[in-house]
């Protein structure tokens, strides 16, 4: 081989090699989670995602995948463990199956407002029950995510916890979700996330309890006539990650993730408070009635019947959460 073509086929190999060699580097990851694509969890999780590409020099590809595409809530917290998934968004309340004190926070009326929920983010309590969790799973909380105040809505009106006596109200398939319709003697049937719209349209169930956001990405005033503003748990979302994603990269990588996870919780934050004040009037104005209750009422009933040790939480983690100022 003459030496002119020895040097062409050398050239033609090291043009190859650098063509390939950022599709060979590249690694894809799964984010899940079960919400809409319309909603501000989905919006700014692929906004996360590229952002992580783009601060890695493309190194990282993560999809989203949303709706429940890869399992229900209880499936894709699973599925961090089992490999199936590197990235979730899931309540608090399903993540401490695993580590039971992270669902304080679901215990209902522990939260005054938003700006109470966003003190809790930060709070040294917070920080403690993430890394209880993280000794029990492995797994690492990055971010918290403001979800909404979660009220009622049903076709029989209530607005009291007695006439909540027999209803049958769908919640998540997580024990803090049951309190506040044990205590009023009402039915809580766990349905997935995905399947609510149906059971309510077919009367599987007769109520459902949503923050107002979520009850106008998934239509449920469709198929309810009153919105009941219990505001009974100020919710929140955690951003996981699997401890075998996070072995995968460097401490550099590491702290991009927690930058863009956290950015776009903020922004998600931000964009959920903002149409939570919104709502309210629009929904009135489709003619859904939207009754407001005595809050207080409730919660006494919640403290009476509902005890922290039967939900396996330790109260002097809730009077911590609750005091925060």
């Amino acid at each position: 081989m003459s030496k002119r073509m020895t040097l062409k086929l050398i050239a033609a190999c090291a043009l190859a090699s650098a063509v390939a060699a950022p599709a060979f580097a590249q690694t894809k990851l799964k984010w899940a989670h079960v919400y809409e694509t319309s909603e501000p969890y989905h919006k700014w999780s692929v906004w996360a995602g590229e952002e992580f590409k783009k601060r890695t020099n493309g190194k990282y590809e993560i999809q989203v995948f949303p709706a429940s595409s890869l399992g229900k809530e209880s499936e894709i917290n699973q599925g961090l463990q089992l490999g199936t998934v590197d990235i979730i968004l899931t309540g608090a309340s399903f993540a401490a199956t695993s580590f039971p004190r992270l669902a304080v926070s679901y215990y209902p009326f522990t939260f005054r407002d938003a700006d109470h929920v966003m003190k809790y983010a930060k709070s040294d309590v917070f920080k403690e029950l993430t890394e209880g969790y993280k000794k029990a799973t492995g797994n690492t909380v990055t971010a918290l995510t403001y979800y909404g105040a979660r009220h009622a809505t049903s076709n029989k009106l209530f607005t009291n916890c007695d006439q909540m006596k027999g209803l049958k109200m769908r919640v998540p398939d997580a024990p803090a979700y049951t309190a506040l319709p044990r205590a009023c003697g009402a039915n809580p049937t766990p349905i997935a996330f995905a399947e609510v719209y149906l059971a309510l349209q077919n009367g599987t169930v007769d109520a459902q309890e949503n923050p107002l956001p979520t009850i106008e990405a998934k239509k449920f005033y469709e198929v309810q006539k009153n919105i009941i503003l219990t505001g009974h748990i100020a919710d929140s979302l955690l951003t996981v990650v699997s401890p075998a994603l996070l072995g995968k990269l460097t401490p550099a990588e590491q702290k991009i993730l927690f930058d863009v996870t956290q950015e776009a919780a903020e922004k998600a934050t931000a964009d959920i408070r903002k149409r939570e004040g919104e709502l309210v009037d629009e929904f009135k104005k489709k003619g859904i009635n939207v009754v407001t209750v005595d809050r207080n009422d409730f919660q006494q009933r919640v403290l009476k019947a509902i005890s922290f040790e039967s939900m396996k939480l330790d109260k002097k983690d809730w009077d911590r959460v609750v005091g925060l100022k």
